[in-house]
């Protein structure tokens, strides 16, 4: 066992260092002797521990083999308590001010609690050095009144070296943007806890309706940060977001343990999570099940990646179920910043339409540079396509240009993206549809490395046609290998497909072939 985080009142454990999202075996865990029940995850958190205090917690798996961990909770300063402000927590009334208020009176080193009960709210912002804990029983259901949003300004002149102050963001652009749920603005070391649920109770307003037009300022998401550093989020649900779930973004040194993030299938661009320009952040022993990308990795369109020249980097995916959605793990499209050094393992996909998907395109910039993605001890189940990197994604009003789209060399420039090195290890994937691997890089910049190693592939003997990459001039495929295009070198080792049809590998501009 490993402890992942503590709090004052919590601590998320590892239990299954080689288990998935579910563990290899369940377990029985006690703390101090008393027993809390059946765990059946790799992670685990406990909750309603008392401040700077020791804990014994052991675990006995079916087997019979048992592990014991201590750990000690940290200080706290005090505890206010939200209804102690005045909150109803009465599913009617609207408790924002009360809830706000507790946050703001709040001492450094402090706990906010929230206790069971429906809390109907508007945004709440977090102040630096706070724990807020939302606990089970207790649901914050967010007002469906968009004219009752505050609105983040896109950016706002500044007298600093970048000469603006970058609040709201919307698809990788400076745009006035409504405020989230809970909102992080340059605040340190918080902790937002518990297992409570955070609803953005979209389907009851009309975030989900002509999704694509502006209505006074971008749709929001339920925790948005801006220039964050040290934040933990622990335990908690997150539901029905008006847009993307959790987007932290210029931020560093963030943790998401142990929480759920859902949303209806058919729900528009409702992300699960998408950092954006940020470093050194870990999500790990998550469910996500949403409408759109489980989890999508950015640093800017355009003009902000030139700008700033902020990658997304050092970030950890583990123990974590990635069920439905577009994507399991996105890069892009919005990464004119870069992203690089993504380690995705142990993690649990199923019904996914791309598993692992790269998305860039010319003109996202000599910035928008991919590199040391390794998505590693992978299961899939009837995921259509387990590996996609497209290089000539069709996102923007000039998507689909010739330019953009042309399969012949163009000059290499200040526009042109680049992807480096991608490495897909101890993958093992059922039911694909399409094929397994769809690979392409740009023509007068192809892709540095492409390694597949210790991997197997097994095809749905009823999978349809389908087109595997959204690009132009990409043809339909059913049970095919593994497509590769423009790329340097390509290693393979051990890499078996079953129930394919076709050639196993088909090629085209690949420089070097290496296969064991």
């Amino acid at each position: 066992m490993k402890i992942l985080c503590v709090t004052s009142r919590s601590c998320s454990v590892l239990l299954d260092p080689e288990g998935l999202y579910e563990a290899r075996e369940k377990r029985e865990l006690f703390l101090d002797g008393e027993r809390l029940g059946e765990e059946y995850r790799s992670v685990s958190s406990l909750f309603d521990l008392e401040p700077d205090t020791d804990y014994v917690l052991e675990s006995v798996t079916d087997g019979g083999a048992r592990e014991t961990l201590s750990f000690r909770t940290a200080k706290e300063t005090c505890s206010l308590n939200v209804k102690d402000f005045g909150a109803k927590g009465d599913g009617q009334t609207e408790d924002t001010a009360f809830l706000q208020a507790a946050i703001l009176c709040c001492p450094e080193g402090g706990r906010v609690l929230v206790p069971p009960g429906e809390y109907v709210t508007g945004p709440l912002f977090l102040k630096s050095r706070l724990t807020l804990e939302i606990a089970g029983g207790a649901v914050l259901k967010l007002l469906t009144d968009r004219e009752r949003f505050p609105v983040l300004p896109g950016d706002t002149p500044a007298d600093n070296p970048d000469g603006e102050i970058l609040l709201g963001l919307f698809e990788g652009c400076a745009t006035d943007g409504f405020a989230a749920a809970l909102n992080g603005i340059g605040v340190t070391e918080v902790a937002i806890i518990g297992e409570g649920v955070i609803d953005g109770r979209a389907d009851e307003g009309d975030w989900w309706v002509r999704p694509k037009e502006t209505r006074i300022a971008s749709r929001g998401n339920l925790l948005y940060t801006q220039r964050c550093k040290g934040m933990l989020v622990q335990g908690l649900t997150f539901r029905n977001s008006p847009s993307w779930n959790l987007h932290p973004a210029f931020s560093e040194e963030l943790d998401f343990i142990d929480i759920r993030v859902k949303a209806p299938w058919d729900s528009p661009n409702t992300d699960g999570f998408d950092p954006e320009s940020c470093r050194k952040v870990r999500l790990l022993g998550t469910e996500i099940s949403v409408g759109d990308d489980c989890i999508a990795i950015k640093s800017g369109k355009i003009g902000l990646g030139r700008k700033y020249r902020r990658p997304c980097e050092d970030l950890e995916i583990g123990w974590c179920a990635l069920l439905d959605g577009h994507g399991g793990v996105t890069v892009g499209s919005e990464m004119a910043g870069g992203v690089k050094k993504v380690l995705a393992h142990h993690c649990y996909m199923k019904g996914n339409d791309r598993a692992l998907r790269i998305k860039t395109r010319r003109d996202r910039g000599k910035d928008g540079v991919i590199d040391g993605i390794l998505f590693r001890d992978i299961r899939m189940d009837g995921v259509k396509m387990p590996l996609v990197i497209n290089s000539f994604y069709f996102c923007d009003a000039d998507g689909k240009t010739e330019r953009v789209q042309s399969r012949e060399k163009q000059p290499v420039d200040e526009t042109t993206p680049e992807i480096r090195t991608v490495c897909f290890e101890r993958v093992k994937a059922d039911g694909c549809k399409a094929c397994a691997v769809y690979a392409m890089g740009l023509p007068e910049k192809p892709m540095e490395h492409l390694e597949l190693r210790n991997c197997f592939f097994s095809f749905d003997p009823e999978a349809q046609p389908m087109v595997p990459a959204m690009a132009l001039h990409v043809e339909e495929c059913c049970r095919r290998g593994i497509i590769v295009r423009f790329l340097k070198k390509l290693t393979m080792e051990n890499v078996f497909l079953e129930g394919f049809e076709g050639e196993r590998l088909e090629t085209e501009d690949v420089w070097e072939i290496t296969e064991q």
